[in-house]
């Protein structure tokens, strides 16, 4: 019998009916699945938040001026994120990488410097990054996670901070999944009326610019952000490294959309963990076939999702580890036969 097979009797035999923990059979089924063990553990859970800065952010995309990408960093230093408060609640380790804000941080003992440039350049007139700071980018976020790995971490999550981001998700997602730029993008940082048909139009016309792309890595140094392509890195890193990844919400699940186009295998090792209430959220997962945790209306990023989804993951872990079987527990299971 092989391991899906196995995992799924003794999900079965616990002491409840078939499939009444729901999600929870899911979630521990699958981690079972990735780390092929009847008795899966989950060991030094650790969040990796990536910035970078976006040239698109000075063309009027945000509600939210660049300079607060390097100000939430700095919050993020000085533990006063939500993203700061939900790892410390849940004993996740938390790492803030500089992947290429426009800003010089002064040395912190908790700040991952990875920087490749102080932003990317503006994807209306050009493209975002060069073919080297691609490669350097998927690098350095494929060696942070090598080190994460060695020190015994098996279950990683991905978050993100960049003003300007949701732009760059939502045409990097129009492009993947061959869909209209109006079908991805969203209110971001909170723009709406006026600001959002801007922010439509700017990516109509940098779309009309850039033409037909179609390979995931050409795509994303054409619209991506440090932040992105470094943690584009890390997921395959992560995966390679058979790990659980946690994808967080709307940008998140952009770079994943990407790391599973150059990599299908990636989706075993996925958890999404949240619906963003970002409106190409949802179809993004549909697209992907994949079932989010937790509906919360949150559209924040920094990994909150993936932070407040780790504790029913704990759960899907600890049922499966530590509930009974009936036949341990000496309770009957539901009769074979039908009444007639």
């Amino acid at each position: 019998m092989n391991i899906e097979n196995q995992l799924q009797q003794k999900i079965d035999t616990k002491t409840k009916p078939i499939g009444a923990l729901g999600m929870l059979e899911k979630l521990a089924f699958k981690i079972g699945t990735i780390q092929s063990s009847l008795s899966p553990k989950l060991t030094a859970p650790t969040m990796i938040v990536f910035a970078g800065d976006h040239g698109i952010a000075n063309h009027g995309v945000s509600a939210y001026p660049q300079e607060v990408t390097h100000q939430m960093v700095l919050n993020f230093l000085n533990g006063g994120a939500a993203i700061n408060v939900f790892s410390k609640q849940h004993d996740i380790e938390l790492k803030i990488v500089d992947a290429g804000v426009n800003f010089d941080f002064p040395s912190n003992d908790t700040l991952i410097s990875a920087k490749i440039a102080n932003g990317t350049q503006s994807f209306l007139e050009e493209k975002a990054m060069t073919a080297a700071q691609f490669q350097d980018s998927i690098e350095k976020g494929a060696s942070i996670v090598k080190e994460i790995a060695q020190s015994g971490t098996n279950i990683i999550g991905f978050g993100e901070m960049g003003i300007g981001n949701t732009s760059s998700s939502a045409i990097i997602m129009s492009y993947l999944c061959n869909i209209p730029i109006e079908d991805c993008v969203g209110k971001g940082t909170g723009v709406e009326g006026d600001q959002l048909s801007n922010k439509i139009n700017i990516l109509k016309k940098t779309k009309d610019f850039h033409g037909t792309i179609t390979s995931p890595e050409e795509v994303l140094t054409t619209f991506g952000g440090f932040e992105m392509v470094q943690m584009y890195g890390a997921m395959l890193e992560a995966q390679r490294q058979g790990m659980i990844i946690l994808v967080d919400g709307f940008i998140a699940s952009t770079v994943f959309l990407a790391a599973y186009k150059t990599n299908p295998s990636i989706q075993k090792n996925a958890i999404f963990c949240h619906l963003s209430d970002e409106s190409g959220h949802l179809r993004l997962l549909n697209y992907l076939n994949a079932e989010p945790i937790l509906k919360l209306n949150m559209r924040l990023g920094e990994g909150t999702g993936c932070a407040l989804a780790y504790p029913l993951i704990k759960s899907a872990v600890a049922f499966l580890n530590e509930m009974a079987s009936f036949e341990s527990a000496s309770v009957s299971e539901k009769s074979q036969t039908e009444a007639s």
